[in-house]
């Protein structure tokens, strides 16, 4: 597998992780191609402060127990409303649901390629509740 396809599979994980714990508005970006930073940005929202913290423990957890994997960086605003999981290739962005619409993360990146949600269905099946 080259550096690329084990981000992409990475970030499909990440996406059915904070699917199972019920994120919303899933979106994988492919940012590669824009972008030096990642190669993936994952971005989720969270109903509310505690969902939002699950969120992001979750998927340390599960990438840890799957990948044996931690990210590199790990940051939260004061009031854990957005919170930032930076695996290198991949950075997951956790974020209320205010957040979200105010920093309107896709719209900034809106020249990177989406991954739609069949394809990181598909990609990440094995891993259904893992």
């Amino acid at each position: 597998m080259t550096q690329e396809s084990d981000s992409k599979k990475l970030a499909c994980v990440i996406a059915r992780i904070l699917d199972d714990k019920l994120g919303k508005n899933i979106t994988i970006l492919n940012i590669s191609n824009v972008s030096s930073l990642a190669d993936y940005f994952v971005i989720v929202t969270g109903d509310s402060t505690p969902q939002v913290k699950a969120l992001m423990n979750e998927t340390k957890d599960k990438i840890k127990e799957i990948f044996s994997r931690t990210p590199l960086r790990v940051e939260n605003d004061a009031r854990n409303r957005w919170n930032l999981l930076d695996y290198g290739d991949v950075v997951v962005h956790i974020l209320h649901k205010e957040e979200r619409e105010t920093y309107a993360i896709e719209k900034f990146w809106s020249n990177a390629f989406s991954i739609n949600e069949n394809e990181w269905r598909e990609i990440s099946k094995d891993y259904a509740k893992f």
